[in-house]
């Protein structure tokens, strides 16, 4: 797999700036700034108010910029159009629709049962969550794609029994960095694999000790930190418990469909198609979801389109004398509808960022940061692995889509590997490890706000609901343990050299799958 292949153009004339090449980092610090604020001090989380404050850096960037402005408008057309970026966009949308369609399929109400039957309460419910979003995301290898269907389907179960919000969307996000640094098929690890010239077998099976003493460490501390901060099961809860029913569990089929269909090597876009078809199929042959709740066009009463197919069972007529309202409106709705739709302000901030990374590589930032690093900082072995810890967490503050991080400071992480003949297993497992757990931790990281952009639409689900439970992303990074242990590890491992290889240790080349 190419460069090219995997997003990472260089076309184009580089941009000059205003005050050097450092001047190219300030729609990203602008913005960074502005998640600070917004999201840290003011307490919003809300996406769209995000896009704004991208936007505004874009804008303060351009009137840096020396020469001709054109330039600098088509870098960010260009970074917008780099399939890194569409490639989580997609991901995104497939996993809300999937997510959506098994949660009106009353998969949370099998949850409850399940819990209620299990005696599991809110003490235990954060460790298993972490688990079972680990076995996930490493089967279907997208982490993102787990944050959004654990947020809509197991967070709730979750609060519903009293296990803390913040906890328990922490476990979510921990979960799904396991499955992105380990999981085979995961693009933080094939990006990770091919950057270093090693291969993908080699690479994960090198990076399971490292995995696995982090997991153990994150699952004690979810014990520990579920049993601190348990709360009472909501007065609800007991209503909810008596009318749930194990026939939602079913749908563990529709996520073992995606599961092995991901491990099979399928591509995660037909994977979890067929998740989507067995769990429409579900809701339809054992009654747990009539098909309006999965699509519906709201029509006009007055439509005579609407009524001549008014028995469809897709279509609903808006009565004319309603009040004004949601329901009332003409619209589609129906759960492949709000699965997808409540991406799209994170799709639009997604692009907008990649189109600022766009602007620090051409504009000479990125280069300017990490020579510094290269040049000054990394003068041993221990330093030089220390150095690509710290250099990919930079990277990942600036960059929030931690396959775009992974592919832009992939050179650097090469160049100093080659310079103490540090082998490409070693590189790749620093690279992917601090990508995939910083990815998950940073307020404004896409897997964050994946999840987040989920959970805005609970309240709309049920009825309990509030927007008091509402988790601030802002709030969750402490509790992403198995980030940090992952982060934490591999500081470890740079200091004391646990784990360190050189390259006549293990001869290792690009596998032809990639």
């Amino acid at each position: 797999m190419s460069r090219a292949e995997l997003g990472d153009d260089s076309e184009g004339p580089p941009l000059r700036f205003r005050g050097g090449p450092l001047a190219s980092t300030v729609p990203i610090a602008f913005f960074i700034v502005w998640a600070i604020v917004q999201s840290g001090l003011f307490g919003i989380g809300d996406t769209t108010g995000l896009v704004a404050g991208m936007l505004l850096g874009l804008i303060l960037g351009m009137l840096f910029v020396k020469g001709d402005w054109k330039h600098y408008a088509n870098a960010l057309f260009e970074g917008m159009t780099q399939r890194v970026a569409v490639t989580a966009i997609v991901a995104w949308l497939w996993a809300g629709m999937f997510a959506e369609t098994i949660q009106v399929g009353e998969f949370v109400s099998g949850l409850v049962w399940a819990a209620d039957a299990l005696s599991v309460g809110a003490a235990l419910f954060p460790a298993l969550t972490f688990l079972l979003a680990a076995v996930l995301a490493t089967g279907i290898g997208t982490g993102y794609g787990t944050a959004i269907a654990f947020t809509g389907l197991v967070f709730p179960a979750g609060v519903l029994l009293g296990a803390n919000p913040v906890l328990l969307f922490g476990a979510i996000l921990s979960g799904a960095v396991f499955g992105d640094n380990l999981a085979p098929v995961s693009d933080t690890t094939i990006v990770s694999a091919v950057t270093q010239n090693a291969d993908i077998g080699g690479v994960v099976a090198s990076r399971f000790k490292y995995a696995v003493i982090a997991a153990v460490l994150a699952f004690a501390a979810y014990l520990v930190a579920g049993s601190a901060m348990a709360g009472e099961p909501m007065s609800v809860g007991a209503t909810v418990i008596e009318d749930a029913t194990a026939l939602g569990l079913v749908h563990l089929l529709s996520i073992a469909v995606v599961i092995v269909t991901a491990v099979s090597g399928r591509h995660i876009v037909e994977a979890i198609s067929w998740g989507l078809i067995v769990a429409i199929v579900l809701n339809l042959a054992l009654g747990l979801a009539p098909a309006s709740e999965m699509l519906v066009f709201n029509a006009p009463a007055s439509s005579g389109i609407a009524a001549a197919f008014a028995d469809a069972p897709v279509v609903g007529a808006v009565v004319e004398t309603i009040p004004a309202g949601a329901d009332a409106d003409p619209s589609v709705g129906g759960s492949i509808y709000s699965g997808a739709a409540g991406f799209f302000p994170l799709i639009v901030l997604v692009l907008l960022i990649v189109a600022g990374a766009k602007v620090l590589q051409r504009g000479g930032g990125f280069e300017a940061i990490q020579d510094v690093l290269l040049n000054r900082v990394a003068t041993s072995v221990r330093r030089s692995e220390l150095t690509m810890v710290l250099g990919t967490a930079l990277v990942n503050a600036m960059i929030t889509i931690n396959t775009a991080a992974e592919i832009a400071i992939a050179p650097y992480v090469s160049t100093l590997g080659r310079r103490f003949n540090i082998n490409g297993y070693r590189r790749a497992n620093i690279l992917d490890a601090n990508t995939s757990a910083l990815g998950y931790i940073f307020p404004w990281g896409g897997g964050v706000l994946a999840g987040y952009s989920v959970m805005l639409g609970l309240p709309e689900e049920y009825e309990w609901f509030t927007q008091a439970m509402l988790v601030n992303p802002a709030s969750v990074w402490p509790y992403v343990f198995h980030g940090w242990f992952l982060v934490g590890v591999f500081v470890f491992a740079a200091v004391t050299g646990y784990g360190r290889e050189y390259v006549p240790d293990r001869v290792s080349e690009e596998v032809s799958r990639v």
